[in-house]
């Protein structure tokens, strides 16, 4: 259900006339990025804000591949209340010895990215050069997860987890929580210690299974995994119940309680942040890890799917007029981004787009159809490994090159992290529902291992040269291009 049904449409809309008017001066785009987890939300922003002010090569950004980009600098964020995306600390992360990737997302944060540039139009261009703000809005893909739950009341929440928590790959994780749950009588009294209890069974479940490098699990309250000044408030204190076949519960009963700080978690966490933040983005990127999912079985495709159309179908999406821009500003242009495409050799890049464009299909339709524009990029924002070939067994393989981070196994290899070394990936198949569906190359079961950022590059001139990248450009021509004109 559009984030739009619980947003108060005065407060929209007095935001958004104050947004209008400051743009008038100087316009601004909000671009919203977010993902789902481990998909490289940090190292995306870090490597699109150092590409602008280098001033790389983007061959695909047509402002800059035509020379009309002036400047790009940046500036204090307009949001006094949220906190600055630490640009400085990422990008010396990557710059380290031994370089490092930065710390995932853990809150909302926001960088203003200011570019000069000259526009193709000739009356602008004798105003001298223009200016675009961009406010880039950066949200934990754990978040993102409480979308969903906008337009789900706690029965059907609850329905939904314990469904999840009860598949193959999951029951075991949930075993003690499952056993403290098949005790319970949601019918009984509301219990302050019972209700704590199975909230902490519930989030140990969650952690479990989040730390599991291939989950991709649509497994919200995003908050009780990062519940910051909230931990232990009432509005986190609750956890699925089974109805055992009960349709009215009293007030004072457990149900009651837990159903109670369910909805209080949506008012009080979820709806105020996409009130706040969400509601006012212009353009969106989702990068999306497919490759942990294709490593996790059908089950972690599976999973990734549902969570794809769940996120998009709570976007507000649509072409904006002038009306629409002051008093309901919707979502126009989403970028889908399937991350670490330099873990793939360059012949797969367009097939893992194809994988991500399927997993994707019904809801870039009803993006589609309210009049956004959807695209799906294979996307390395930094590139972490370089293209070669190997021999195995008298044929020629196309193989990446990198340094293996620490404890990623292939067979009976563990590597440190500190030794190159050249991996034949396989080739994802050319048909996107052969990789959905579980399949295995002529050399055995493909088998993505995590890589460690390349070595810094010094310019000439001293300062550090951007880091390569995969489609990049692409990206940042889709996300602003048109603003540049």
């Amino acid at each position: 259900m559009p984030i739009s049904t619980y947003s108060d449409a005065a407060g929209d809309a007095l935001r958004s006339l104050g947004d209008f008017a400051s743009g008038l001066v100087t316009p601004s785009v909000k671009l919203g990025v977010t993902g789902l987890a481990r998909s490289g939300k940090t190292v995306f922003i870090t490597a699109l804000v150092h590409n602008l002010i280098a001033g790389a090569r983007l061959p695909f950004f047509d402002a800059a591949a035509q020379g009309r980009v002036l400047r790009v600098y940046l500036e204090p964020q307009p949001d006094d209340a949220v906190p600055r995306f630490q640009y400085e600390k990422h990008l010396a992360d990557l710059r380290g010895d031994p370089p490092r990737w930065p710390e995932s997302t853990r809150r909302i944060s926001q960088l203003r990215l200011t570019i000069e540039y000259a526009s193709t139009k000739f009356w602008k261009r004798q105003l001298g050069r223009e200016r675009l703000h961009i406010d880039i809005v950066d949200y934990p893909g754990e978040w993102l997860l409480d979308l969903p739950l906008l337009g789900i009341d706690y029965r059907e929440w609850s329905r939904t987890a314990l469904e999840q928590s009860r598949m193959s790959a999951r029951k075991k994780i949930a075993r003690p929580w499952h056993a403290s749950l098949s005790l319970v009588d949601p019918t009984d009294p509301a219990d302050e210690a019972l209700a704590g209890t199975l909230s902490e069974l519930f989030k140990a479940y969650l952690r479990e299974m989040r730390a599991d490098p291939h989950a991709l699990s649509t497994l919200p309250p995003g908050r009780f995994l990062m519940p910051g000044d909230l931990a232990g408030s009432p509005a986190l204190t609750f956890a699925p119940l089974d109805p055992r076949g009960h349709d009215n519960f009293a007030r004072g009963s457990l149900w009651a309680m837990m159903e109670r700080r369910y909805e209080a978690y949506k008012s009080h966490v979820v709806r105020p942040f996409f009130r706040d933040h969400f509601a006012r983005l212009d353009r969106q990127i989702v990068l999306i890890d497919v490759l942990a999912a294709l490593n996790g079985g059908q089950a972690a495709v599976a999973d990734l799917e549902r969570a794809i159309t769940e996120i998009l179908e709570c976007f507000r999406t649509g072409a904006n007029s002038l009306w629409s821009s002051l008093f309901l500003p919707r979502i126009d242009r989403i970028v889908l981004a399937a991350t670490k495409a330099d873990h793939l050799h360059q012949q797969s890049h367009d097939r893992l787009e194809a994988i991500l464009a399927r997993l994707a299909g019904r809801a870039m339709a009803r993006a589609e159809f309210s009049g956004a524009a959807v695209n799906v990029l294979a996307m390395a924002a930094i590139r972490a490994t370089r293209e070669g070939e190997a021999r195995r067994n008298g044929e020629t393989l196309p193989c990446i090159i990198g340094y293996p981070l620490a404890g990623e196994t292939i067979g009976r290899r563990t590597f440190d992290g500190n030794e190159e070394f050249a991996i034949f990936p396989g080739d994802l198949p050319a048909d996107p529902g052969a990789a959905l569906e579980g399949w295995q190359t002529e050399h055995g079961e493909m088998r993505f291992v995590r890589f460690r950022p390349p070595n810094p590059r010094r310019r000439p001139s001293g300062d550090f040269a951007p880091f390569p990248n995969i489609r990049l450009d692409r990206a940042i021509e889709t996300l602003i291009g048109d603003y540049l004109a």
